[in-house]
């Protein structure tokens, strides 16, 4: 006994024990990336802003991590998911406008390098995305199994029945490249298959998900037991709407009601999402990013809060996302950072947290906002492109009239020193003339873009489309 002991404290072993812990460190050094995105969240729809909506999962990670109080979208949801993933402005491209609708042939363009893929360079094995794809099916090449990830649990189209999951007829629910048959609500599903994600990557790390819930967005359709929590009463009408025509099922007395419940139901799949990772031990080195894909729908029971705007418009309740991100082991929590920020910075700032550098094939518009995550930096100078001639910075934000927006419905452009004024009230560009002739200057610089191929008008190719039989992409 007393040689073996001996032994291990011999020098040899001691180096080798110190370099077989050092390779177990540096194994686990890169952290485990989880982004979650929601569908259609308004800016005053979560409770950290002040909602009557129950969402006590998102209010305690607001306070344990960072708020990112100007973090910005693009105003519909198809441009955001692929500026996520991209790293560059949707309308490079030609997805700016629109999304893809189910009839459509458009998918993003095989050229572009996507997250996964960078991740995957970067020696994360497991990358998988549960939930809404919404960036092309045509072909099997714009499929998520395509692209870089190597697990797809959910759905290519957007507006899918939540307890059927059908759309156009035809069953869109999937595992990976085969149809799936599983029963239930769409979000329960997704949650219950990130938590799976989560105990089976743990062991494997660096893992990348990317949770996309098509919650709240519409069809308005809640579960009988979050409703009740609303206040439902089944003795009373059903409010009336096109959710007739995906069999009626879940829907609540209000939109408002309806909507709630669905938010509640999304907050407690994510509750659950954090718990996994808690309980896996990979809380510490796991970075969370939480944002919604774009503002406020319109009619569909959510609220902007004290923005000005909905989804389909540049202003603030179109474009600025309720949003918080966590990673323990890289930056401290508890804060609120007010830095301009957005979609199209999420690529290159998880890439950098998981390597020492980024190499992109092509230009990116995303900037890495880690050095003021980690307080190496107070503010970093960034002009964020919203579409349709609108720009925000630091300081200032510029709407242009007659931008091509039929929803922005301005006679002269307007200038907002938007710190100071978050529900955009007063017009301040007599004021700041040479601010104003600065901000046009670099929002001519992306309104002219003319990509090669852009995405078709929403009803293009709509008549007399017939869905593929349960979604399966034979090209």
């Amino acid at each position: 006994m007393t040689r073996y002991i001996d032994f291990l404290k011999s020098p040899l072993v001691l180096l080798l024990l110190v370099g077989s812990m050092a390779i177990a460190q540096q194994k686990h050094e890169k952290p485990n990336i989880v982004i979650i995105l929601a569908d259609d969240l308004g800016w005053g729809d979560v409770g950290f802003h002040g909602s009557e909506i129950k969402t006590p999962n998102l209010d305690e990670f607001a306070r344990e991590g960072v708020v990112l109080s100007h973090f910005y979208t693009a105003p519909i949801c198809s441009p955001t998911r692929a500026g996520l993933l991209t790293g560059r402005y949707p309308n490079r491209f030609g997805l700016r406008e629109t999304v893809v609708p189910p009839w459509s042939s458009f998918g993003v363009d095989l050229d572009e390098k996507l997250l996964p893929e960078y991740l995957a360079d970067n020696g994360y094995e497991n990358r998988a995305i549960l939930g809404k794809w919404h960036l092309g099916h045509a072909q099997k090449s714009f499929l998520p199994l395509s692209r870089g990830f190597t697990h797809f649990y959910g759905h290519y189209n957007g507006a899918i029945d939540y307890f059927t999951h059908l759309r156009e007829g035809e069953l869109d629910w999937h595992d990976d490249w085969e149809t799936s048959h599983d029963k239930g609500y769409s979000t329960d599903l997704i949650s219950d298959e990130a938590v799976n994600c989560i105990e089976k990557y743990a062991k494997d790390s660096p893992f990348f998900l990317y949770v996309a819930f098509n919650a709240p967005h519409g069809p308005l359709q809640a579960k009988k037991e979050d409703l009740l929590e609303y206040g439902f009463d089944e003795g009373k009408p059903l409010f009336s709407d096109a959710t007739e025509g995906y069999g009626g099922q879940g829907k609540g007395n209000t939109r408002r009601q309806t909507y709630s419940a669905m938010v509640s139901n999304m907050d407690r799949g994510i509750g659950r999402i954090l718990l996994a990772i808690k309980e896996a031990g990979i809380e510490d080195n796991t970075l969370v990013l939480f944002f919604s894909d774009n503002g406020a729908a319109p009619g569909e029971g959510s609220s902007s809060g004290a923005l000005r705007g909905t989804k389909f418009t540049e202003w603030e309740g179109g474009v600025r996302s309720p949003a918080i991100i966590r990673w323990p082991q890289g930056f401290k929590g508890k804060r609120t950072v007010d830095q301009v920020m957005g979609y199209i910075d999420v690529l290159p700032t998880v890439v950098n947290a998981g390597s020492a550098g980024l190499e992109a094939p092509k230009k990116l518009d995303g900037i890495n906002m880690l050095p003021v995550l980690q307080g190496k930096e107070d503010k970093i100078a960034r002009d964020m492109y919203l579409g349709y001639g609108s720009m925000v910075n630091n300081t200032w934000k510029l709407v242009k009239a007659h931008s091509g927006n039929p929803r922005i419905k301005i006679d002269k452009d307007i200038l907002f020193e938007i710190m100071k004024d978050p529900s955009e009230k007063e017009n301040v560009r007599s004021d700041n003339k040479k601010a104003y002739r600065e901000m046009m200057e670099r929002i001519s610089i992306y309104d002219s873009i003319k990509p090669e191929k852009s995405v078709p008008s929403y009803d293009s190719g709509r008549k007399g489309f017939k869905a593929p039989k349960d979604w399966v992409i034979e090209d």
